[in-house]
């Protein structure tokens, strides 16, 4: 059988397209297949920026006598997970499950002949090395005891299924404080080089943000200098693009010197998310840079033909990690000349280089040295740059992703006070309402429509919300409140009481995807949860409200073993609770206009603006924890008022 991959349009399945391997996609065909033949299934999931993917592919699934025994052996499908991130969510969890490994990617899953697991990894090497066995005696071995022990294995399906039931069984609800929670992770803080202890280094944005948030609550001190120290830090070191802007995905080492050099659409959002927050609270020029730089890279370098954002940049050029980015001494001494010593002021540069003989380039923060002539010198040093072959660009437009940044950089433009790049987020959310007027989807390349997940109905409804909010909107509201409608149905659990992250009818998986925890992005179900209070505050119906209620004990049960992994839920119960509002009853644009700079200062993305025009004087009413101030008559008094808050 030929390799089917050649019809398919995903960049990563597109990457496969030629290997020896019989491979298909993940469909009823492919895994009806496996059920006739009465093979077990190799499931390899991964992503187009992914360098381990494309190594195990180079070595591997390119290679004739490796393909021979998959194809023989096995049914072979190829899924990007990106594409369907509850096949990832399920399989990752699964790995967890049977061998007790940290998943990630690529992921080698072996399935049965009915698609559930029974074993698997990660990356595997052509030949043994450092304790991983090869990839052939890996598919020997398991073809093996597949044929062997077929019955037995097909029986441990139900084994599986009560393991997820079990991982998804609920304790006692409980009330209780969440400051401790916080308290309790930033104990694991790394208080010399930022961000957590230990490596390799993620940044984890969502756990900050939401110590940021307690910070703005409390005003502890600590909790800032937490936010404070990894900003600067991932700012200043080797994950961040100093030339061009933008972070990558982590660091191999404790000190965020040497990045796994693929950038991610996710982890950039969720930069500048923080920044937006804490540049909020606290001013800083440098920090301030670094959002302006990066809003600028992703809005240039990853717009893609059908003017959406794009998903992620490989690590690799020329099959070569990091080579695009990486500079030798001599040729920055070729290239900057006598101005070399100047620009050493600025960045940590040295004839061994610190990355395989070569320069990631750092800052020399400590000594904060500016110098007009050094920005030439980046200048000159990114012309050239960008002579060289580039990554490859993962041009696949995602929902989520893409409602997400426009929210995030509405907030941005506010905090800037910059009308362009306001007037670039609402053709950015004009271009997706457009596309999305009559369905919603979660991956849109113009020739094909890949069906939606949660995360796309509650990050599209969060940036229809912020429209209304800026905008005064009705329409945008409207739309707002049929999606969530529109998901609750599709996507409500009612065994669990929670969203699950594909539709309700059309799960092809051996379990439901529930999933509490955020990864990528903040949780679907916390987000959700965001807007039920939204909508309850803007429209008083109860029935948000009772959904509030029912994702709150859900939550709420999982929260003690598993609080580290959900501070997204953390963080908007406690804005549930504060329930700030903001009443604004103004026919005039202009009003409108301070309202929204006034709210995005003083609570950024904590209070929902609410509109009335049921009276012929302007007034504004400020509520919190369900007490509410007088009629405010003017600006000044609602000021005022705000200050004393």
């Amino acid at each position: 059988m030929e390799n089917q991959l050649k019809n398919e349009l995903s960049p990563y399945l597109k990457q496969h397209k030629d290997n020896p391997v019989s491979w298909l996609p993940w469909k009823k065909e492919s895994l009806e297949k496996a059920k006739s033949e009465k093979k077990p299934i190799f499931l390899s999931v991964g992503y187009a920026s992914c360098h381990w993917c494309h190594v195990m592919a180079h070595e591997s699934f390119e290679d004739i006598e490796t393909a021979k025994i998959m194809n023989e052996k096995f049914i072979n499908i190829k899924v990007d997970r990106e594409e369907r991130p509850d096949l990832d969510f399920i399989f990752q969890k699964s790995l967890a499950i049977l061998t007790g490994a940290q998943g990630g990617w690529p992921l080698s899953m072996f399935l049965d002949e009915n698609a559930v697991p029974f074993t698997g990894g990660t990356y595997f090497p052509p030949k043994e090395l450092h304790g991983r066995p090869s990839f052939t005696n890996v598919l020997e071995n398991v073809s093996k005891v597949y044929q062997e022990n077929r019955s037995k294995i097909l029986n441990q399906a139900d084994q599986m299924k009560m393991v997820f039931r079990e991982l998804n069984k609920k304790n006692a609800v409980l009330k209780q404080d969440l400051e401790p929670y916080v308290e309790k992770i930033i104990n694991y803080a790394d208080d010399v080089n930022g961000g957590f202890k230990g490596a390799p280094k993620f940044p984890q944005f969502y756990i900050f943000d939401t110590i940021l948030h307690f910070f703005k609550k409390t005003k502890n001190k600590k909790y800032l200098a937490v936010v404070e120290k990894l900003l600067l830090s991932i700012s200043s070191r080797g994950i961040y693009d100093h030339l061009e802007g933008g972070i990558s995905r982590y660091t191999v080492d404790e000190k965020w010197i040497i990045p796994h050099f693929e950038k991610m659409l996710y982890d950039n959002i969720q930069y500048v998310n923080l920044l937006n927050n804490y540049l909020n609270q606290k001013e800083n020029n440098y920090l301030k840079h670094k959002l302006q730089q990066t809003i600028n890279f992703i809005n240039s370098e990853f717009v893609t033909k059908n003017n959406l954002l794009g998903s992620a940049y490989d690590a690799d050029s020329d099959g070569i990690e990091g080579k695009y980015y990486i500079w030798t001494y001599k040729e920055l001494n070729e290239l900057l000349g006598n101005n070399l010593e100047l620009f050493k002021k600025k960045y940590q540069i040295s004839e061994q280089g610190n990355f395989e003989g070569s320069n990631i380039l750092v800052e020399n923060l400590d000594i904060n040295y500016s110098d007009d002539n050094i920005l030439k010198l980046e200048k000159k040093l990114l012309e050239n740059r960008k002579k060289r072959n580039r990554p490859f660009f993962d041009d696949k437009s995602q929902t989520d992703l893409n409602s997400f940044w426009t929210y995030v950089t509405f907030y941005s433009s506010i905090l800037l006070d910059d009308e362009n790049l306001y007037k670039d987020c609402c053709k950015k959310f004009n271009n997706l309402s457009q596309l999305y007027e009559n369905k919603i989807f979660h991956c849109y390349d113009g020739n094909r429509e890949i069906d939606v997940f949660l995360e796309d109905y509650v990050y599209f409804c969060l940036l229809l919300l912020t429209i209304y909010e800026f905008k005064n909107d009705k329409s945008s509201l409207k739309k707002c409140e049929s999606l969530m409608n529109e998901a609750w149905n599709n996507f409500f659990n009612i065994n669990e009481n929670v969203l699950q992250k594909n539709k309700i009818r059309f799960n092809d998986l051996f379990v439901e995807p529930i999933d509490l925890n955020d990864n990528n992005i903040p949780n679907g179900n916390s987000i959700y949860l965001f807007i039920c209070n939204k909508l309850f505050n803007i429209s008083g119906d109860k029935k948000w409200n009772e959904k509030i209620n029912t994702l709150s004990k859900s939550f709420h049960s999982h929260i003690n073993a598993n609080f580290s992994q959900m501070f997204s839920y953390i963080k908007i119960l406690d804005i549930c609770e504060e329930n700030i509002t903001i009443t604004v009853n103004s026919k005039n644009p202009e009003t409108t206009n301070k309202i929204k700079k006034l709210a995005v200062k003083n609570f950024i993305d904590k209070a929902t603006i609410i509109y009335k025009e049921d009276d012929i004087e302007d007034y504004f009413i400020i509520c919190k924890k369900q007490t509410c101030s007088p009629k405010l008559k003017n600006l000044d008094e609602l000021e005022n008022y705000l200050k004393n808050l």
